[in-house]
């Protein structure tokens, strides 16, 4: 009986198949003077399932057998339809004409306003409902990227081009291919996630993609599109609340389709270097919908990296409004000599524009990848792949998808290894030298033994050099241990340490740590300047900033997210801490007038102990919690996007006393707020860090244990919000109560870009202001304001102890 049923089953289920097999409908679109025509929708007539054509014009549909109304549609083209019936697999290649616009029966008078102006404004007066008519869907997403050089120098740095990036004998071919489907969920107000159903990239058949689908989202009903991505600033939509400010109009004619009328309007920017777009966007009449675009940037609008970028929308009317059917994003540049152009194209179909969402659905997980998503099989990206691949990707995927293998394989890792851990004397010097196995997941990296070496008054000339073994584990897990040691030939003092950190669980950023050993530290815990500046100072100006002390330890900590967006650490450290001394006064240069200080922040001109030596045993504890926290889970990792909400920082550190003969005791609590880049639209973004600490109890406290602050007394430093200007590093830290306060607007060209000198620059203004209360510094603030660009930064600051100015300048700094 049993069998009997089986093979029922097996048959039914045969049968079923049969009759619910799918055919491929496929073509070229051309138009009429047989040039391909890119990137055309495809879709059956009155629903949202559809595709698009590739850049070559050529398309494939997924059809089950019967008779269905197609639609060809494309900007700059009359949509044509055609009555198909499909019983097999069927190719019907279809030939576009361009589209007419007529302005007959327009009068435009010489002195009148275009015609076009009235249209975009009835849009504006529009824009805030179609903005939020749609509440909430979903939609399946089908999204490729490409990205290719078309140019390159044949070595750079040293290294031949075309073996470095694989190239073809011209130097050229694809750098990056990748494709994704997924599902995307949207409900006002910003509420989005995203599930990847598949992912595929040529070349890395165990890698996930980084497509997602929110990227693509260019909604010009929004007034500033593209913050922070292509520009900090962002660039004013066309028909954004103050578009007339910015934008010239011009209508180029209309057009009737399916009995409704639609407006062409060229959109003009009022001045050159205005963060606008130009190119076309088409409104239909009477409900005042863009109903399709075709814009682009160029350097002139101030984008970033890249020379043009064209962005291609195509909409399909979904119930009573318009949603985006094909999204296309074109770019080109040349960087150092290298020419590179690609494209991300985006396909949505089968809208929902009534979903119902169950509880909790939108959770700060903005995109979800398992992993699953990259073990389809060929098969199904044959039957699944909206946009067909040309001919280049194709053999792209071929090529580098069989040598995938083979790139895994012992043998041929072996062979890389062998070339790439070769000896060098630039490596071992300068960068670094590594000896990697690749097919066991392990590396050893060596310090450079250049940057290793520095000079101060303590030690005198010496060097802190170590070695670091990694092992990579599964999905982003790895762990790692690091010796290191350290030796001054004038004190001749050897301290070195062992750490080790087991990072365990990627999703919940988790992981243990622990060390032991000696070393050399900065009094100030934040730092004050690197060896390199220390030693430089030194040596050449007779100045030595920074001061030191031994610190023997053995410490224990971990840290893990308990919920999203709230982290929390842990640790507990003993150590023996011992004043040091100067045991040199060698320069190479003596300036007239400059003595070394000692090692006594409080004592410059001779040399008294800081603090007698002591015993510690500390426990930190701290949870960080960000506001509205979104994030993208991957098998290998969590990674956050930027919040639009601040994080906070509560903090407790104690010293207990008695414990392993600990001669500390107190209790300080600590909290911190603080945000980075607050859009403020065209006038750039702000960032803020606010902070305030009391010791609760101070019964015992030595100066290493004090809350110390970023401080600088350097022409050079590194960037940072918290780091004051003028601050001098050590003598304003305090074991009593605190309060400080950092905030920064960067202005993102706003006024330079109206410099024609300057323009060219791509300048960004800043300016700043930070504050320190304290009980040696009740009402101490610096104002600052300068000039930036990528990682340089010049500012021109004031320093003022309550209203007397204590210090003025330059400040100059490097780095991220």
């Amino acid at each position: 009986m049993k069998r009997i049923h089986l093979t029922f089953l097996l048959i039914f289920g045969s049968i079923s198949t049969l009759f619910a097999q799918e055919f491929k409908l496929k073509g070229s679109i051309k138009d009429t003077e047989g040039q391909a025509v890119p990137f055309v929708s495809v879709y059956i007539k009155n629903t949202t399932r559809g595709t698009s054509a590739n850049v070559d014009g050529i398309y494939t549909l997924a059809l089950d057998k019967g008779t269905f109304t197609i639609v060809y549609k494309a900007i700059g083209y009359k949509a044509i339809e055609k009555e198909l019936s499909i019983a097999e697999n069927t190719e019907e290649n279809v030939i576009l004409a361009a589209e007419s616009y007529t302005l007959s029966g327009v009068t435009i008078d010489g002195n009148a306003e275009d015609p076009a102006y009235e249209i975009v404004r009835q849009a504006i007066k529009k824009r805030k409902q179609h903005l939020t008519e749609v509440k909430s869907y979903t939609a399946n997403v089908y999204i490729k990227g490409v990205q290719k050089l078309v140019g390159a120098p044949k070595k750079f740095f040293g290294r031949d081009v075309q073996k470095t990036l694989d190239l073809d004998t011209n130097r050229k071919g694809i750098l990056y291919l990748s494709e994704s489907t997924s599902i995307f969920s949207f409900q006002r107000p910003g509420k989005i996630h995203e599930e990847m159903i598949s992912s595929k990239i040529s070349g890395r058949n165990n890698a996930f993609s980084f497509n997602k689908a929110s990227d693509l989202v260019v909604n010009f009903y929004d007034n500033i599109l593209l913050e922070n991505s292509m520009s900090a600033r962002g660039f004013v939509s066309p028909i954004s609340d103050n578009a007339f400010l910015y934008y010239r109009y011009k209508l180029l004619g209309f057009s009737n389709e399916n009995g409704e009328t639609i407006n062409k309007i060229q959109v003009i920017p009022k001045r050159e270097h205005d963060p606008v777009f130009r190119g076309i966007i088409y409104i239909k009449e009477d409900s005042w919908h863009l109903v399709n675009a075709n814009v682009y940037l160029t350097q002139n609008s101030g984008i970033n990296l890249i020379d043009t970028l064209k962005i291609s929308q195509q909409f399909l009317k979904v119930e009573d409004t318009y949603m985006p059917s094909n999204m296309n994003f074109q770019f080109n540049g040349n960087v150092f000599g290298f020419k590179f152009e690609g494209y991300y194209a985006g396909v949505y179909s089968n809208y929902n524009l009534h979903p119902n969402f169950p509880r909790n659905y939108f959770n700060g997980e903005i995109l979800k990848i398992t992993k699953a998503v990259n073990k389809k099989d060929s098969l199904f990206w044959l039957n699944n792949r909206p946009i067909p691949l040309t001919p280049e990707e194709s053999r792209d995927y071929v090529r580098k998808d069989s040598i995938a293998a083979l790139k895994t394989s012992k043998p041929y890792l072996d062979s890389l290894e062998r070339a790439n851990n070769k000896f060098g004397i630039v490596k071992i010097l300068l960068t670094s030298y590594t000896i990697n196995n690749r097919y066991e997941r392990k590396r050893l990296r060596f310090d450079p033994i250049l940057p290793a070496l520095f000079y101060n008054t303590v030690e005198g000339f010496g060097a802190r050099y170590g070695l670091t073994y990694t092992k990579d584990l599964e999905y982003g897990a790895f762990y790692s241990i690091r010796p290191e040691v350290r030796y001054g030939l004038s004190n001749k003092l050897l301290t070195g340490s062992l750490s080790g950190n087991y990072y365990y669980d990627p999703v919940k950023r988790a992981s243990i740590s622990a060390s032991i050993g000696s070393g050399i530290y900065d009094l100030n815990n934040h730092g004050s300047m690197s060896l390199l500046a220390n030693s430089f100072n030194s040596l050449f100006f007779e100045t030595n900033f920074s001061k030191f002390y031994k610190k023997e330890f053995a410490n224990i900590g971990t840290s893990r997210e308990l919920t999203n967006g709230l982290q929390a650490t842990i640790s507990a450290e003993f150590t023996r801490n011992t004043n040091l001394i100067n045991t040199t006064t060698y320069k190479i240069k003596d300036l007239k007038g400059e003595t070394f200080k000692s090692n006594n922040p409080f004592s410059p001109e001779v040399e008294k102990p800081l603090f007698p030596t002591y015993e510690a045993f500390i426990l930190n504890a701290a949870l960080t919690y960000t506001i509205g926290q979104s994030y993208i889970t991957r098998p290998d990792r969590k990674i956050y996007q930027e919040s639009k909400y601040p994080t906070i920082r509560l903090s407790y550190k104690k010293g207990i006393k008695g414990v392993l003969s600990s001669d500390v005791d107190y209790d300080l609590i600590s909290a911190e707020i603080y945000q980075n880049r607050i859009s403020s639209g065209l006038w750039g973004y702000s960032s803020f860090v606010v902070g305030a600490g009391k010791f609760l109890n101070n019964a015992q406290v030595y100066y290493p244990e004090f809350k110390h602050f970023r401080g600088n007394n350097s022409l050079f430093g590194l960037p940072e919000l918290r780091k004051f200007l003028f601050l001098d590093f050590y003598l304003y830290s305090t074991d009593r109560e605190y309060f400080e306060a950092h905030f920064e607007h960067n202005f993102s060209g706003l006024l330079t870009n109206k410099v024609p000198l300057l323009r060219k620059l791509k300048l960004e203004e800043l300016a700043g202001v930070s504050y320190l209360s304290q009980p040696l510094k009740r009402n101490y603030t610096e104002f600052y304001f300068g000039l930036q660009r990528l990682i340089f930064r010049a500012a021109y600051g004031f320093a003022y102890d309550g209203n007397k100015r204590v210090n003025h300048g330059f400040r100059l700094s490097y780095g991220f």
